[in-house]
């Protein structure tokens, strides 16, 4: 069966018609709503699975829901914080809270202002910001700090290893750093990079880091230093953090971030509702298979197949794809070039593996005996394969049915073919019991539930053929009216802030008449992505 759907309008007023959009994540759903709400095109919005959201969704099994991944909503940019609470507004709070941006200081929150999250489901978190890294069977602060505690638990001789290798980093530094070991080592010292980043990077990226582009450093860890750890920690003992926003704070070192009742997803599930009233279409379960371009270049029209297996075609006047690259030039057909082919099979992605897992309580405790408040845990512990952990009661205790439960997500990472993707459920489940029993955090005993989620295509890699990515940049840009968007549509590791200005400053492109796409491009290459550069 094949069916067809075309628009009933005309291109006669300017910036109309129908705009397709790939993909119902962070960047294509923030792309449907800013064209209902800036242009008079009407979005069509594609998604190949049964849930909108992308990795930002949230899994709920039995009540209890699972954030993949783990999503702050924290952001260098006015423009997408004032995007999230204008979607959901920020809890009541016991006192007012300052928020600071570029343009104004405002104060919200007490109890005259902000919904109640006991009584209303809208609703944004302020949450306290708590990652440590597990390494020795001991908890160290993430990012890395030297301060005195961390000194103590490193011991006299390996402290002083670490400070006498970051000072020859510092006065000796790798000059024209090709990769991200080199990346590492020139702003923390080789001790401290074998000691707290080798081995959680390799378990994510499973290469050596000497074959890693340092452009993934530049982009996830940008100016984070020890010397920026230091001064950071310093302030912190006079100044504790008020600010939401912290737009001049490292992202790595916020100290508290914005977080939907219900998980990330939630923010998603509420745009989507908003597309639908304005007009918009969200087709669930539509998996694009072909991309059509007509003699000229110009995109004319996708194919997609839906759950019962019907192909349908839908013709539009915008084209917008978050699919992943490789996925893509597959789709754009045997017109394209060999090389350009060449290079998109060879892109390498990384998948992901939640595993939930139940328990009654956790072995380890905060020093004053109450549970654990750890977002994340980075397990830098050779002897397992578990990358990290969220505690989910702690992003948001209304991700968890019964509050006397701890529930967890142990985050593993690998490629198609390893049997972490291939194992069963029943054996994921049992290998996660087992590590978190070896490392110390839980015993098998105590947890009454489990349940596995595979995220394929979570990370774009910095490795494979990416060197000559800008080759499939540059091809796919002479398609004038398709954007590439968001983490897996511009193979890059962006935040979920980042996905979402592609497709804003796509949007102010399109409004503008700008036919250059670079801006698009530059946005998570430099420190701080200007939003006011239009």
């Amino acid at each position: 069966m094949r069916t067809e759907r075309t628009s009933k309008g005309t291109m006669a007023e300017k910036n109309s018609g129908v705009a397709v959009i790939i993909g119902a994540g962070p960047a294509g759903l923030t792309a449907a709503y800013e064209l209902l709400e800036r242009t008079g095109y009407t979005p069509i919005v594609l998604e190949g699975t049964d849930q909108v959201g992308g990795i930002s969704r949230t899994v709920n099994y039995k009540g209890n829901r699972i954030d993949i991944g783990g999503h702050r909503f924290f952001s260098k940019s006015d423009r997408v914080m004032d995007w999230w609470m204008d979607m959901l507004p920020m809890q009541r709070t016991d006192g007012k809270q300052t928020i600071t941006y570029h343009r104004r200081t405002t104060e919200v929150g007490g109890a005259e202002q902000g919904p109640d999250p006991d009584s209303t489901d809208e609703v944004m978190l302020l949450r306290g910001r708590k990652s440590r890294i597990y390494f020795s069977r001991r908890f160290f602060d993430y990012p890395i700090s030297l301060s005195p505690d961390t000194l103590k638990k490193l011991g006299i001789l390996r402290s002083m290893k670490i400070g006498f290798s970051y000072i020859r980093s510092a006065l000796f530094p790798i000059r024209n750093e090709k990769n991200l070991e080199e990346f590492f080592i020139n702003r923390f010292g080789r001790e401290l990079y074998g000691t707290f980043f080798k081995s959680y990077t390799e378990k994510v990226w499973g290469v050596p880091c000497n074959e890693i582009s340092a452009e993934w450093g530049a982009q996830r860890v940008k100016g984070l230093s020890i010397s920026k750890a230091i001064l950071h920690f310093a302030r912190k003992l006079f100044s504790p953090a008020t600010d939401v926003s912290q737009k001049n704070v490292e992202t790595s070192l916020i100290e508290q971030f914005l977080y939907p009742k219900f998980g990330p997803g939630q923010m998603w599930e509420t745009v989507t509702r908003k597309v639908q009233e304005r007009g918009g279409q969200i087709l669930m379960q539509h998996k694009v298979t072909r991309i059509v371009a007509d003699a000229s270049g110009k995109i004319v029209a996708v194919r997609a197949v839906d759950a019962d297996g019907n192909e349908i075609e839908i013709k539009g006047d915008l084209f917008f794809s978050t699919m992943p690259v490789r996925s893509l030039v597959r789709a754009l057909g045997d017109d394209v070039p060999k090389p350009i082919i060449e290079i998109a099979e060879g892109l390498q992605y990384r998948n992901f593996v939640t595993v939930g897992l139940l328990y009654d309580h956790l072995k380890v405790r905060e020093s004053d005996g109450s549970p654990i408040k750890d977002n994340w845990i980075y397990i830098q512990e050779p002897d397992v394969l578990v990358g990290r952990l969220q505690i989910f009661n702690n992003w948001s205790p209304y991700l968890v049915a019964d509050q006397t439960k701890t529930w967890v997500g142990l985050e593993y990472f690998c490629s198609d073919k390893e049997t972490l993707w291939t194992a069963s459920d029943t054996e994921m489940i049992e290998l996660a019991k087992t590590e978190m029993e070896r490392i110390g955090i839980a015993a098998a005993s105590d947890c009454r539930d489990g349940v596995v989620i595979h995220v394929p295509k979570t990370y774009p890699a910095y490795f494979g053929s990416y060197d000559r990515f800008d080759e499939i940049r540059n091809y796919v840009d002479t398609f004038p009216n398709l954007y590439l968007l968001g983490r897996n549509g511009m193979h890059r590791y962006n935040n979920q802030d980042h996905s979402m200005l592609t497709a804003m400053v796509a949007v102010d492109n399109i409004v503008e008449g700008r036919t250059d796409k670079a801006n698009i491009w530059e946005i998570n290459t430099e420190e701080e992505y200007h939003e006011e550069k239009k």
